[in-house]
């Protein structure tokens, strides 16, 4: 056993946790820009709870989830033609040094 390190070590060959968000961001960087779009809409709209007015709490939570859905969605739709347009250009990038 090692000396009172404090915390979980992952085994001999396994990636930190750390390293596996900073790979997986890496691989595809819109998630975590979703995910902080995401957060970032519903604390704001948590955060402007008391300045609601009439409208009926169900109604101000259902807008807060379908705002922050939309910054999901939306970063993955932008990761989606991201992905396309870059499998587009590799594809078409052999072809045009063929004519």
């Amino acid at each position: 056993m090692s000396a009172n390190k404090g915390w979980w070590v992952p085994p001999e060959g396994e990636e930190s946790v750390s390293g596996k968000f900073l790979r997986k961001t890496r691989e595809s960087p819109l998630v975590p820009i979703g995910l902080g779009g995401c957060l970032l809409v519903a604390t704001y709209r948590i955060y402007r709870l008391k300045a609601r007015g009439s409208t009926k709490m169900s109604i101000h939570l259902i807008h807060t989830r379908v705002a922050a859905q939309a910054c999901a969605v939306g970063a993955i739709m932008l990761g989606a033609v991201y992905t396309m347009y870059r499998d587009y250009s590799k594809r078409t990038a052999p072809d045009a040094g063929e004519k």
